[in-house]
């Protein structure tokens, strides 16, 4: 019996694809006008315009994806596409930006997987207001406790002093705010938890015997060949006159 088979993950970058929708509608919208209305070289120029400038929109913000599969990770780079076998990863680094690093010491950068700093910024504060609540919680139910205690009379209410303040150590050491998971909780950056992600598939897969072989990487000649040629075209127009 063949086993199941299974997708893989596939990640891209949500504001990249709005990004290059609009972007491309824009310049879809000046190109056409020019081609149109334009007198002399200018409808040329649109034109050469468009096809040096269409490929670059979608190779920039459409194109780029990360597929993460049982066997393997392959990353659609704007002008590459680079296969990776998880036993050939070495690590997946997150800095400036996010690079998937093999044994053999290349790097390639995640194109559709970009850092967000202020992301990171946002999570960080979110972090330290949940510890905040958190410890303002803790000394509230301390001295609650306290003041119970108290209640009981002169000699009772030492004793109940003492161990409020034996409940206040306790709680500042047990609850305080615990680790949250980085799948839900409200702490990790998105982009920084589609890394763990990656890595934990990496330390599952990266000893399998499926998951060896070579990295491969291919050219994408469909989006650099109309980039080239548009350029040229345009380059041509421009000596011209």
């Amino acid at each position: 019996m063949t086993s199941p088979l299974v997708k893989d993950r596939i990640y891209r970058s949500p504001q990249a694809l709005i990004g290059g929708v609009l972007l491309l509608a824009i310049v879809g919208w000046l190109g056409i006008d020019a081609l149109i209305k334009g007198h002399g070289h200018t409808p040329w120029l649109a034109l050469a315009a468009l096809i040096l400038v269409v490929p670059l929109i979608v190779g920039f913000t459409l194109r780029p994806a990360v597929f993460a599969g049982e066997d393997r990770l392959r990353v659609r780079n704007p002008f590459r596409v680079i296969t990776v076998p998880w036993g050939e990863v070495a690590s997946l680094r997150s800095g400036y930006s996010n690079e998937v690093i093999t044994k053999s010491g290349a790097k390639y950068q995640l194109w559709a997987i970009p850092v967000s700093l202020r992301g990171r910024k946002k999570a960080a504060r979110r972090k330290a207001k949940a510890e905040a609540d958190a410890r303002r919680g803790s000394a509230g139910s301390a001295g609650s406790a306290g003041r119970g205690l108290g209640g009981f009379g002169g000699g009772i209410g030492g004793i109940g002093g003492g161990f409020g303040g034996i409940g206040g150590g306790f709680g500042g050491g047990f609850g305080g705010p615990r680790d949250i998971d980085d799948a839900t909780g409200p702490v990790r950056a998105e982009t920084d938890k589609v890394m763990d992600d990656l890595r934990e598939m990496l330390e599952n897969r990266g000893g399998a015997e499926a998951a060896q072989g070579e990295v491969t990487v291919r050219w994408a000649y469909e989006v650099a060949a109309p980039a080239v040629a548009g350029a040229v075209l345009l380059a041509i127009l421009l000596a011209v006159g």
